[in-house]
């Protein structure tokens, strides 16, 4: 665990970096009972559909992102498997101080008949006026804020992101890729962590939590479908600390 001070000084120095992280691909557990195979795959629901669900509180100033339902119940997001893509986020309307930004929230259906590899990017951005971070996994609704998590015949190298919209920049320290060997395991588990810093009345959202350290995130491929999600310890209470009514994990069967 990072010293408070350190924490928040390495925190604002990476915001100021806008050029994109390349990180290495992070391998999923090796391949065990439940691993459905290829021939298991092209019978399983074909798509991995990604919501990411962005809200907004104007009297904090402040976004955060889920990929998955809180475990409050109060922030909702529709990723599943299904016969069919989605072509548009599902939602909650928020909790009244937090509301939904219907132009940063978006869905990405996901063809498992394509690759073996899930290639989550992760792309974090920040506003040093505000300071406000929020992540993203697929490229918001307008564009403005990429992430290029796809499926693949080969793992990727590096994240792929977008440099922000000049008042959000991205975070290149707080930015990477996790590759996940779809042949592994049955479930594609979904780990949503969200991080708060009371100080700066800032929440922010991890699935990967890249490089690993105090904001780690467990999403996997496993035999086995997880029905909590595995975070970081955070940065102490000056810092970022972990928010478990926030977080949440999604267990997505590939067969």
């Amino acid at each position: 665990m990072h010293p408070i001070g350190r924490a928040r000084v390495w925190l604002t120095a990476a915001a100021t970096v806008a050029t994109l992280i390349v990180a290495p691909g992070l391998t999923a557990t090796a391949a065990g009972a439940g691993s459905p195979g290829p021939d298991a795959r092209r019978l399983a629901p074909p798509y991995l559909n990604i919501h990411q669900c962005v809200y907004y509180s104007a009297s904090a100033t402040n976004h955060f992102t889920t990929y998955t339902p809180s475990r409050d119940g109060r922030f909702l997001a529709g990723t599943n498997a299904s016969a069919t893509p989605d072509r548009a986020p599902r939602c909650g309307a928020g909790d009244g101080n937090y509301t939904l930004v219907p132009l940063l929230s978006a869905a990405r259906p996901l063809d498992v008949r394509t690759g073996r590899y899930l290639n989550v990017h992760q792309c974090t951005y920040f506003s040093p006026s505000a300071v406000n971070y929020f992540s993203t996994v697929v490229p918001s609704g307008d564009g403005r804020f990429l992430a290029g998590t796809n499926i693949a015949t080969t793992p990727d190298a590096g994240a792929r992101c977008g440099a922000g919209d000049g008042n959000y920049r991205l975070v290149p320290a707080m930015t990477g890729i996790r590759t996940l060997d779809l042949t592994t395991g049955r479930y594609v588990n979904l780990h949503q962590c969200v991080y708060f810093s009371t100080p700066n009345t800032d929440h922010f959202s991890t699935v990967i939590g890249p490089g690993g350290g105090p904001y780690t995130a467990g999403t996997n491929v496993s035999a086995t479908a997880d029905t909590a999600p595995t975070c970081g310890i955070g940065s102490g209470p000056a810092g970022y600390v972990p928010v478990p009514i926030l977080s949440g994990v999604s267990a997505l069967s590939l067969a």
